[in-house]
């Protein structure tokens, strides 16, 4: 029997690697950024499975320019926007993502964009670094305070949970805005407009779906207090960019801290140019222990259906 030949989109650790080849065979792309979705389209004809990152547009035409033989679609990430579900569920396509792993790093590092934004750490190191800094004052650079204020938590799924069970440790008490019927211990549920309207920081933490789009938009912006701090570590789109960057230079809002873009990697002009801006390059599940661990599981999810059983983690709609 031939062996099953998969398609991995970007470098992973070795020792996953290692677990792929002893069963496939392996066709890695190396390039430094996303694969070019021409190349994609070429080197996924005829293999069996497929290992992808959240850059990878994986939709109809790819489905079918793999052709038939594909088995699985295994995305190392917790969203799958970048997927189109249906289209493979309709092809007999299993697909799979990467929950859980990454829910301590992300919550851990939601913790530290709100505390760098808040005590204007970014802006202190480019003073620092451009040399004119001029000595300790006492008024300079003053930041805000946690403790006594209250967090916003805009969906509570796994990793806004992580992220409010460390809230007490600042000083926070947690409020948040989702329509599950469930509760939270130490949390209050709000509206959505309440939350926006009361919360000192409010920090995102739902998936890219029609509804979410632009949740974050003027009238969102301008119903926040304006001494208040936004957080994404969600998705880009979420937030719409031009409104956010209206807010911040009419002082609607006192910051914000962005770890996902609209148009990643570009980033909206008037964004690059404020100071009450952190700006970071998607690493909100950036450890190599929390990497690792993804694509071990995304893995552990290729070698179970090769072997013809359940994955771990199915997505499925």
């Amino acid at each position: 029997m031939p062996r099953p030949s998969l398609l991995i989109t970007r470098r992973i650790p070795s020792s996953v690697l290692s677990r792929l080849e002893a069963v496939c065979d392996i066709d890695l792309y190396t390039g430094e950024s996303a694969i070019p979705r021409d190349e994609l389209l070429r080197r996924v004809h005829g293999k069996t499975a497929l290992m992808c990152l959240l850059t990878d547009a994986i939709d109809a035409e790819l489905l079918d320019a793999a052709g038939p033989g594909l088995q699985i679609v295994a995305n190392i990430a917790v969203g799958y926007n970048n997927v189109d579900v249906p289209a493979a569920n309709a092809r007999g396509v299993i697909v799979t993502n990467t929950p859980d792993v990454l829910t301590e790093a992300v919550a851990d590092f939601t913790w530290a964009l709100i505390l760098a934004l808040t005590r204007r750490v970014s802006e202190g190191e480019r003073v620092v670094r451009s040399g004119t800094w001029k000595g300790w004052a006492l008024d300079f650079m003053l930041g805000t305070d946690l403790r006594g204020k209250q967090l916003g938590l805009v969906g509570m799924g796994r990793i806004a949970r992580a992220v409010a069970a460390r809230a007490p440790a600042f000083g926070m008490r947690v409020a948040f805005s989702d329509s599950g019927d469930f509760t939270v211990p130490g949390a209050e549920r709000l509206s959505f407009d309440q939350l926006l309207t009361t919360s000192d920081v409010v920090s995102l933490h739902v998936p890219l779906v029609d509804e979410t789009r632009h949740l974050i938009d003027k009238r969102a912006l301008a119903r926040m207090k304006r001494s208040a701090y936004l957080i994404n570590t969600a998705r880009g789109p979420v937030v719409d960019e031009a409104a956010l960057a209206w807010a911040l230079e009419q002082h609607l809002i006192a910051g914000a801290a962005l770890d996902v873009y609209e148009q990643e990697p570009k980033v909206h002009p008037t964004l690059l140019a404020l100071e009450n801006v952190l700006l970071v390059p998607h690493l909100g599940s950036a450890t190599t222990e929390t990497r690792t661990a993804m694509a071990d599981l995304a893995a552990s999810n290729v070698l179970a259906v090769l072997a013809g059983q359940a994955p771990l983690t199915r997505v499925t709609s």
